[in-house]
């Protein structure tokens, strides 16, 4: 039974790692489509984002409940390859994530001086409602 049991959380285990590694390339892909201005291939992007998200968090959970009530001794069983393997994809995924919010912020406020831009083109000028440290303006050199 217990063999079982460490063999059904190994399988999960390598679940978790997979969702992990596919959740990190869905991150890449979302970059890359921002980069390349391909708005059809970020939006399949953040779809799967949010369908490996909605597993990887369902699965994390059962696993945590999971090694909440197994006694120690049958967790000496799991693969150490395999749980290293988790922990390097998982900081792997925080640092993408990181940069993928990064680039999210840094997109936001381009679009945001772009649309501030293109408004005052048309004779459209909208002071900001919050109070400004510094005042920013459109320059070019010559």
């Amino acid at each position: 039974m217990i063999a079982l049991d460490v063999q059904d959380r190994k399988i999960e285990l390598e679940q978790h790692l997979q969702l992990l590694r596919s959740l990190a390339c869905e991150l890449e892909r979302a970059m890359k489509a921002v980069a390349q201005n391909s708005l059809p291939e970020l939006e399949d992007s953040i779809a799967n984002q949010q369908v490996l998200s909605a597993r990887l968090s369902k699965l994390a959970n059962g696993l945590s409940r999971d090694f909440r009530e197994t006694t120690a001794p049958s967790l000496a069983h799991l693969d150490r390859d395999l749980m290293r393997q988790i922990g390097v994809a998982s900081s792997t995924l925080q640092k993408l994530n990181q940069r993928y919010s990064a680039l999210i912020q840094h997109s936001s406020r381009s679009v945001e001086l772009m649309v501030s831009l293109f408004s005052s083109f048309k004779g459209q000028f909208q002071e900001g409602s919050a109070p400004r440290l510094k005042h920013q303006t459109w320059s070019c050199q010559i």
